[in-house]
Order: C-alpha cells, then sequence, then structure tokens
C-alpha cells in the first residue's frame, strides 16, 4: 500500500491526515519489532461522535464511503468501520487510521459493515425517521446503536423498505439468531464470494441513501430559528458586535472557546478579528446544524459541538481514559460566553457562583454576557416554574467575576439590561 501510491490523492483532496515515515530507530520508545513508524500533524481538538451534531456525522459517513470506494479502485480495503477513525478539523472530516487500511481480498464481503451501521447508519437513522437526536444514546454505548436495538425503534411501516430490511431488519434477525445459538447463526458467518462490483454496489446504495437523510430533531429546535427571534435590536446587535470584536482584536487568542455558540453568528466575528479557531458549543440541534452550515459555507475554522454544560462528556471507555471528558480536552486562550450563563443557573438550577466559576476556569481571558432577570427571555423561562433563584442577579454576578478574575470592560447593550463583562485572570 505504502508503495502504490494509493494514499496520495486522498492526502491531497483532505480525506485522509497526512504522515510520513520516520526511521524506526529515531524514538527510543518505539519497540524494536516495529514494521514502520509514521508521524502525523497533531489534530488540534479532538470530538467525538456523540459531539457532532447530524449533518457531521452524516459528512462522516459519506467521507467513510467516499474513502473505501476509491481506495477498492487500488486493492485496498479498510478492515473496520468506526466513526472514531475520524476527526474533524474546523468543519472538515479527515481520516485518521492508517492502521484499518489493508491488502483487499478478492470476493470478500464486507467486514465492517455491522459496525458502520451502528456508529454510523443507526445513529442517522434515528433522527432522521424518528427525529430523536441521537448524542446520548451514542454517548451512553461507544460502541453505537446496535441493529437489533434500531429494529425495535423503528415503527412498522418504516421496515418495509428493501433499504431498511438489508441494513436494519435481517442484521437484527441475524444477531437475535445468534444470541439464541439457534441456525440463523451460521447466516451471519456464511462463506461465500461477493464480487467486487457487488462491494462497490453495496457501498454505492449506502452513500446515496446517507446522503438524502435529514434531520428531524432540528426541525423541533427551541434556538435554530435564532436569527429570527434575534432579542436585540440592529443598533443593539451592533454594539454586540463591536464589542467581541474589539476584545478579539486585543488578544487574537489561538483558540477560542464559544459557550452557546447558536448558528456561530458571534464565533464568525471572532475569526474575523482575529482568533484563530473556534470550538463552539451549544445543547440545541438547530442551532448546531446552522453553525455547521455557516462554517461549511464560508469555510471558517469553526467546529460546532453538542455540549450540556450541566451534563458534559466525561472521560470513559477503558479505564475511563479511552475518551477524554470535556474538561480534560477544554483548554483555550479565550472564551465567549454570551446570553449563556441563565441556561444552567436557571434552566440547569446550577447556582451561579459556579457557573461563572466553571467558565472562569476555561480559560484566562473571555466576555461573558449577562441577562437579567428584567430581560424577556428570563420571563419566559420562568413563566410555569417558581422563581427560586434568589442568587440570580447582576450585583452577584459581579461579585462571583471579581472572585476569579479582573473585569476589564464592560458596557450595557439592550435596553432590557442585558451586559457584556470582558474579564481577565490574575493568574493568566
Amino acid at each position: 500500500m505504502r508503495d502504490s501510491g494509493a494514499v496520495a490523492e486522498p492526502t491531497r483532496r483532505g480525506w485522509l491526515i497526512d504522515a510520513e515515515e520516520l526511521p524506526s530507530g529515531l524514538l527510543a520508545e518505539v519497540p524494536s519489532e516495529a514494521v514502520y513508524v509514521i508521524e502525523h500533524p497533531r489534530i488540534p481538538f479532538i470530538s467525538y461522535p456523540y459531539e457532532w451534531c447530524f449533518g457531521m456525522l452524516r459528512d462522516a459517513a459519506l467521507l467513510h464511503l467516499d474513502l473505501q470506494l476509491y481506495l477498492l479502485d487500488h486493492d485496498i480495503s479498510l478492515s473496520d468501520a468506526g466513526a472514531y477513525n475520524i476527526q474533524f478539523v474546523g468543519s472538515e472530516p479527515v481520516f485518521i487510521d492508517y492502521l484499518s487500511f489493508r491488502r483487499y481480498r478478492n470476493g470478500e464481503f464486507w467486514r465492517g459493515h455491522r459496525q458502520f451501521c451502528e456508529q454510523f447508519l443507526n445513529p442517522l437513522l434515528l433522527d432522521a425517521y424518528l427525529g430523536i437526536p441521537f448524542n446520548s444514546w451514542v454517548r451512553g454505548n461507544l460502541t453505537g446503536i446496535t441493529a437489533i436495538e434500531m429494529n425495535r425503534a423503528l415503527p412498522l411501516h418504516k421496515k418495509w423498505s428493501w433499504r431498511v430490511i438489508s441494513h436494519v431488519t435481517l442484521p437484527a434477525w441475524l444477531q437475535q439468531g445468534a444470541l439464541k445459538g439457534d441456525k440463523l447463526r451460521s447466516l451471519g458467518n456464511r462463506s461465500g464470494r461477493l464480487p467486487p462490483a457487488g462491494y462497490r454496489g453495496l457501498l454505492t446504495q449506502l452513500r446515496n441513501w446517507i446522503e438524502a437523510l435529514r434531520p428531524k430533531a432540528a426541525d423541533i429546535s427551541t434556538w435554530g430559528a435564532y436569527r429570527e427571534i434575534s432579542p436585540y435590536s440592529e443598533t443593539e446587535e451592533a454594539a454586540k458586535h463591536r464589542f467581541i470584536a474589539d476584545f478579539i482584536g486585543k488578544i487574537r487568542p489561538g483558540t477560542l472557546l464559544d459557550f452557546g455558540c447558536n448558528t456561530g453568528e458571534y464565533a464568525e466575528v471572532a475569526l474575523a478579528a482575529g482568533a484563530r479557531s473556534v470550538i463552539g458549543y451549544d445543547s440545541d440541534p438547530g442551532a448546531l446544524a446552522g453553525a455547521y452550515g455557516r462554517a461549511k459555507s464560508k469555510r471558517l475554522n469553526l467546529l460546532p459541538l453538542y455540549l450540556d454544560a450541566a451534563n458534559p462528556s466525561p472521560d470513559q471507555g477503558w479505564d475511563q481514559s479511552e475518551r477524554k471528558g470535556f474538561k480534560a480536552r477544554a483548554s483555550a486562550d479565550a472564551i465567549l460566553a454570551l446570553a449563556f450563563v441563565h441556561h444552567p443557573a436557571i434552566g440547569g438550577n446550577i447556582p451561579l457562583a459556579q457557573v461563572v466559576s466553571w467558565l472562569v476556569e476555561s480559560a484566562p481571558r473571555g466576555v461573558i454576557e449577562f441577562v437579567p432577570k428584567s430581560d424577556p427571555t428570563i420571563r419566559k423561562m420562568l413563566e410555569f416554574r417558581e422563581d427560586i433563584f434568589f442568587d440570580y442577579d447582576e450585583a452577584r454576578f459581579v461579585a462571583a467575576l471579581k472572585e476569579h478574575a479582573r473585569i476589564v470592560g464592560r458596557e450595557r447593550i439592550t435596553v432590557t439590561g442585558r451586559c457584556l463583562f470582558s474579564f481577565e485572570r490574575e493568574r493568566v
């Protein structure tokens, strides 16, 4: 494979991470039996499929299939089909697992089919067919959604599609038979041949199906229509843009975390003002879809990810070290937390002082927007619940911020009392 030149074109297209072969004796920690030592560029930020929006998982699936189709022309196949073999650099997916490349054996079946369905297809179907975001389910089971689970979740009328029968229903029957130890077990391990044209046809059919899938969960988005329901007048919005651009222009952060990124509007402002890259976080599927679409269409160095601040991604997997949690990865030069604080503080019942401390710990500098109870957004949140949030006011917010950082800028930007605060930790 190395000598065939097959990896040059996928690397040029950005499908495959670049790699350079190094002398085996260059690094002391390399075992003596190592055949090759390769070095690749560092991925700026590691993310996981349970943090991706629907469009990101779909694009990752399409990249995997496109790469497989290309490699088949060079008699190469992939030994597995895991979603964790793909990372995002900004809004661009890239395949990173060179160790899954192997020589294609004429007539072989696609041994990665089950894994592809569990980690790509079934999570996408959960959203596209049932309107259920896949994030929590995939985070709860790192191997994905099994065919048995997907088959049980689908309504009867969805099961009669020949595509669903081929990739969900029939595999579910085979897996159930294998668990029971009956004759169906032999069907799953049958010997036979799949001609190269059949292998290619299977991949192409899956590609066409997945490319046509659209999310239902985004249709019930709370904040997906953010631009249409913006609480700011044009003048107020311009003032907010200006405050953020001035802040970013002075510090020019390498990595910026944007908590509550919505559709990525202010991440784009930050990038234009001098931020090198932005990791955006939101818990709303429609907002994340908008942010990802913005990043793709404008080629922004913006990576929008799913985050419930009250329940962030934990350390998990084998020995709780296979997949790092949010806190272990969220290292940045600065943060934006615009109209964000009230979500964990009021929506999640987290004490205001703890929310402020958590934000300031995330980066040495940043901008936080405080939304008072007089604002229509907060009034709506409290419309059908008791106001038990006696600690939620601007004075207590300022006091909490001053406990951890120095306030270097402040501007009230709306008639309802919204205020922007820029801060700098005493020890940067």
